[in-house]
């Protein structure tokens, strides 16, 4: 089968097409004919070996396929690694149907993007009705769908970060009340501004760095800081415990591995995103479709923040 190996760690230069023998399914798996994998930042995390969980190779990257079992069961999966080939192998409990009324790229946009921005809003954030939620990177996978979500679960006023004019733009067609530019100089001033001079109730967090801190500081007493990336690759300043009880604010770290195999955190929440977007009542936005052969421009638009919304990887082509 075609696929993309690394047999080093580095950049998108280490993503190399290859030819490899067929996985092989074992008791409780399934082997899955790949359509489309989802291309996710943290996969750029997983190829230089710098993610919360640590690489061995040769590997296979990718954690998320789209295709059909040997019984011509269309499914969505999370995988352990091995989704940039023409056939994955997939535990059967993290494989989804997928509705007729789902595209592929949809479908792919859900498994971690969607579960992550649910998680995210429900889980971590706790949002309750009328509170105003900060979503950074909101052009981009998982922000796509936590705007729109945070709208749906009751948010009183949607507050959308970007770093380009087009990418507001998209936010706010996504049903942000205000976007503002992600620039961390003055970030702190334009999110209370944003939110009518008063501190924000939750951020979603996923950049570090400099825009960590100007969230925290935004935040208003009982708010929440949800983190759960590191895309600027530069830790955030170290928060101490006196700067939280000062204003009983809350940082909160999210790493959707550990919903897997908890009950009613993983199959429940993505049936109702697949039903939601069977419905039209959640709209994944597709960003992209790269060939194999191009997943090494794909990385390079991705972390040079070209992209908006989900990454598709088309293994047919």
């Amino acid at each position: 089968m075609r696929a993309i190996q690394i047999t080093e760690f580095g950049g998108p230069e280490v993503l190399r097409e290859t030819e490899l023998p067929d996985p092989v399914a074992g008791p409780g798996q399934l082997l899955v004919d790949v359509d489309a994998a989802g291309i996710n930042y943290a996969d750029t995390h997983t190829v230089e070996d710098s993610y919360l969980s640590r690489s061995t190779l040769p590997m296979v990257p990718g954690a998320e396929v789209v295709g059909r079992t040997a019984r011509g069961r269309r499914v969505v999966a999370l995988t352990d690694n091995g989704g940039y080939a023409q056939k994955a192998v997939v535990q059967e409990y993290l494989a989804h149907d997928v509705p007729d009324e789902v595209t592929d790229g949809q479908a792919l946009a859900l498994v971690v993007q969607g579960l992550t921005a649910w998680h995210l809003l429900r889980t971590s954030g706790r949002l309750a009705e009328g509170e105003s939620v900060v979503v950074h990177a909101a052009a981009g996978g998982t922000g796509s769908l936590a705007v729109q979500l945070a709208k749906t679960f009751g948010a009183g006023r949607v507050i959308a970060t970007a770093s380009s004019k087009d990418k507001r733009d998209l936010a706010l067609e996504l049903g942000a009340d205000v976007a503002v530019d992600s620039a961390p100089e003055s970030l702190k001033d334009r999110l209370v501004e944003a939110n009518g001079g008063k501190k924000v109730d939750i951020v979603l967090e996923m950049t570090g760095g400099p825009v960590f801190d100007a969230s925290l500081a935004a935040l208003a007493p009982f708010g929440r800081l949800v983190t759960y990336g590191l895309a600027s690759r530069t830790p955030p300043t170290p928060v101490q415990a006196a700067q939280l009880m000062a204003r009983s604010r809350a940082v909160v770290g999210f790493w959707l591995t550990h919903c897997l195999g908890r009950p009613g955190m993983y199959r429940e929440p993505m049936a109702e995103l697949l039903e939601m977007t069977a419905a039209g009542r959640l709209i994944p936005r597709l960003g992209g479709v790269y060939p194999l052969s191009e997943v090494v421009r794909a990385h390079e638009e991705l972390r040079a923040r070209q992209t908006f919304g989900k990454l598709v990887l088309d293994v047919r082509a």
